[in-house]
């Protein structure tokens, strides 16, 4: 019987970036681009976490938010809202084919790391949890549709280029 370190390690499917969401200053929209660069201890190129200096070396825990393309048909249908609206969830990069939530490491030795793409090495901080203005956005019960699916968090231990269709692997930490 395989132990817990062992489990956790094995993910049936590689993932997929599907789509990249800059938002250039707070309370404006998500811009959708085909390709950004990712900074290492910043975030993403043009998009307001990356403005700002770090206040340690290593960055913030919030550089990059991650959704998975598979929850948004949930938060959509419990809202009523279409998909094609949902870029206003205030992520970076939609992903698909990878558990996010499931994927988080238990053990503080061993954090979660993707890989997208060539280059990007990202580290999962922990989870993208609602905010109050999901109610503004998505209506009445917004942040509730929300809740348990928001995505989570990472910083960017390795820079470079992302593009919509990058592979999405999980690295031993």
């Amino acid at each position: 019987m395989d132990d817990l370190r062992t489990l956790i390690s094995r993910h049936p499917t590689p993932g997929r970036l599907e789509q990249l969401l800059l938002r250039p200053a707070r309370g404006q929209p998500g811009l959708a681009v085909d390709a950004a660069e990712a900074l290492a201890g910043r975030g993403l190129r043009g998009d307001r976490s990356a403005a700002r200096a770090p206040s340690r070396p290593e960055g913030g825990k919030r550089q990059v938010t991650l959704i998975q393309a598979e929850h948004l048909a949930l938060i959509a249908g419990w809202t009523g809202r279409p998909l094609a609206e949902l870029g206003s969830l205030r992520r970076n990069l939609v992903v698909s084919g990878l558990n996010l939530l499931g994927s988080r490491s238990p053990f503080a030795d061993r954090p979660l790391r993707l890989r997208i793409g060539a280059e990007v090495l990202l580290e999962i901080t922990g989870p993208c949890d609602p905010c109050s203005k999901m109610e503004a956005l998505l209506g009445p019960g917004g942040y509730n549709a929300v809740r348990g699916h928001g995505g989570v968090c990472a910083r960017v231990l390795q820079g470079g280029w992302l593009r919509a269709g990058d592979a999405l692997q999980v690295e031993a930490g």
